[in-house]
């Protein structure tokens, strides 16, 4: 069995198999870190993620987005991809049937997942977000917050050269998707991105957030800009 494993978040691949199956070599693309837990040292594997800017050409396992997978491993393996097994709950099985096996075999030599997690590296994506908020360095965002933005980048733009409207105008839409508050100096997990992605407000005297937006979008009351997505309609 070969296998070509892919995630676009950082993730540990803790590779069990059932008694007798052989796994001769493996394939790992992605976007972030990605790492093999739990095979012997003697089965060939390659890692080729955007992160660390591997040879191989990258593929994503997303349901509706399967069109690189045989190029993919026909260049490195010779040959078509034999069937697609999507991971449900953080778990891919591997199986005609569908049936876990009774019992798992791994290397002797496999480590915890926790052993893989880089020193003085936030968590990435919501697990950051949420690490953040339970350390204080966040706080969820509510209503009140974006009004306080409409309200302050109205002001700052003034009436202009523009007529008055019967009825008056309405605010411009503020991004309230996963949205928080920044509390003091932080650094922006990685893998801000679709689904992952968030909205940040920053009050007056806190400085901006470092690191990449990705897809989200960050309100600064210190200079009553926008940046992001939701910036650019």
């Amino acid at each position: 069995m070969v296998l070509m494993l892919g995630s676009y978040e950082p993730t540990v691949w803790n590779v069990g198999w059932s008694p007798g199956t052989r796994i001769l070599a493996v394939l790992v693309s992605g976007y972030h870190r990605q790492v093999i837990n739990g095979l012997p040292s003697s089965v060939p594997r390659i890692v080729s993620s955007h992160d660390n800017q591997g040879a191989c050409p990258s593929f994503s396992l997303s349901g509706d987005r399967l069109n690189s997978l045989n190029a993919v491993a026909r260049q490195v393996f010779g040959r078509n991809v034999d069937m697609v097994f999507p991971a449900r709950g953080g778990k891919a099985l591997i199986s005609g049937s569908g049936a876990e096996a009774g019992n798992w075999v791994t290397d002797r030599a496999a480590q915890s997942t926790e052993s893989f997690r880089l020193a003085d590296t936030p968590l990435a994506g919501e697990a950051g977000l949420d690490d953040a908020v339970r350390k204080g360095y966040l706080r969820e965002a509510t209503p009140a917050d974006a009004r306080n933005w409409q309200m302050a980048a109205a002001a700052a733009q003034g009436a202009g050269d523009v007529p008055p409207v019967y009825g008056g105008t309405k605010p411009r839409p503020v991004r309230m998707y996963h949205a928080y508050v920044v509390l003091k100096p932080f650094t922006l997990p990685a893998g801000l991105y679709g689904a992952h992605s968030a909205t940040f407000f920053v009050p007056k005297g806190v400085p901006r957030p470092k690191g990449p937006l990705g897809h989200s979008t960050l309100y600064d009351f210190n200079t009553l800009s926008c940046a992001g997505v939701a910036c650019r309609h």
